[in-house]
């Protein structure tokens, strides 16, 4: 288990979109985030007190949560001096990178000598099997984007709080580091090995009660030339019933791919259900949900608004808003 509460580390983040990862955390979990650990030139700022490791360690943090998500999941060679120092102030860490904490010897040996822990969320922990695509009981919701980090886990989270609000049955089912730092479980989809992803998504998302809604923490997009295999594996593996289109209205072009737009909320609609159809003929799309965090409030009304008229679907920003009316949707499935 990972020790609560964390110093939420930032680095040299080069933007807001970058601490993504810690973002998430004070927004779902503010109760584990003591404070920001900010590196000269970092231009992320989660609001949160900016700590030293000693501040932070006398205010009560346990553990140092790489809270940043870099192009390639890479440990930076810059953080390391605040990675060693914190290990030797008595935190563990914590990192969700592909590039993982216990491979990098300095790490490895510091934390040996001073007893601390390192966990790598982001390793696999199952034997996951092949995807057999055979029908599963209960219901299953995934969020699919224009791009990456356009709000589909902050969808997932919205819907399952509000369908819990409720007393519906519902489960938020994390794929990625995220999720996972989030909730304390969850598969670590895009470290899976490619044959056994949509496996794993099956096996995340097992039988259940008929009116039990399984919460699909969306991955990547379908349209992202880096990272559209995970968006196929959990399409296919979770086996939705139902398909909510997430967007974020002032990207200028896909996440780290300068060179290509952004599809239009009809091509994701149209390519996702083609796709989704294979697994389960009776999916279908019963929402837009739209981050307007770059929106005041009049232009994200208007923005939703126009949305809503063109698609012809409930259209909310749930973390602004709630999720109310997308429940309202799967409630109506």
């Amino acid at each position: 288990m990972i020790e609560t509460p964390y110093l939420l580390f930032l680095g040299d983040a080069p933007d807001q979109l970058s601490s993504k990862v810690a973002q998430g955390i004070r927004d779902w979990r503010p109760d584990n985030a003591v404070g920001q650990y900010r590196m000269e030139g970092c231009k992320a700022d989660l609001r949160l007190p900016d700590m030293d490791l000693a501040e932070a360690r006398a205010a009560g943090a346990k553990t140092l949560v790489v809270g940043v998500a870099n192009r390639g999941g890479v440990i930076s060679p810059a953080w390391k001096k605040v990675l060693v120092a914190a290990l030797e102030e008595g935190f563990d860490l914590a990192s969700g990178l592909h590039n993982l904490l216990r491979n990098e010897p300095d790490l490895a040996a510091v934390a040996k000598a001073t007893g601390r822990a390192l966990h790598d969320v982001r390793v696999p922990e199952v034997a996951y099997p092949i995807a057999n695509g055979k029908r599963r009981r209960g219901k299953r919701c995934l969020a699919v984007g224009t791009d990456c980090s356009v709000g589909k886990m902050y969808t997932a989270l919205a819907l399952d709080r509000d369908m819990k609000a409720r007393g519906l049955k519902s489960t938020f089912r994390a794929t990625g580091q995220t999720g996972i730092l989030i909730t304390g479980d969850g598969v670590p989809l895009d470290a899976v090995v490619a044959d056994f992803m949509a496996g794993a998504i099956e096996w995340l998302t097992p039988d259940n009660d008929p009116d039990h809604w399984d919460i699909i923490e969306g991955q990547g997009s379908l349209f992202h030339v880096s990272y559209s295999g995970v968006t196929l594996a959990l399409i296919h593996g979770g086996q939705p019933d139902a398909l909510i289109l997430s967007h974020e209205p002032t990207r200028p072009h896909m996440r780290g791919l300068p060179d290509y737009g952004l599809p239009s909320l009809e091509a994701v609609r149209d390519v996702s259900l083609t796709l989704a159809r294979f697994a389960n003929p009776d999916v279908q799309v019963v929402g837009v949900s739209v981050n307007t965090a770059a929106l005041d409030e009049a232009a994200a009304l208007a923005c939703m608004a126009e949305i809503e008229d063109r698609m012809g679907l409930p259209t909310v920003d749930p973390f602004r808003q709630g999720a109310g009316r997308l429940v309202d949707a799967l409630v109506a499935l």
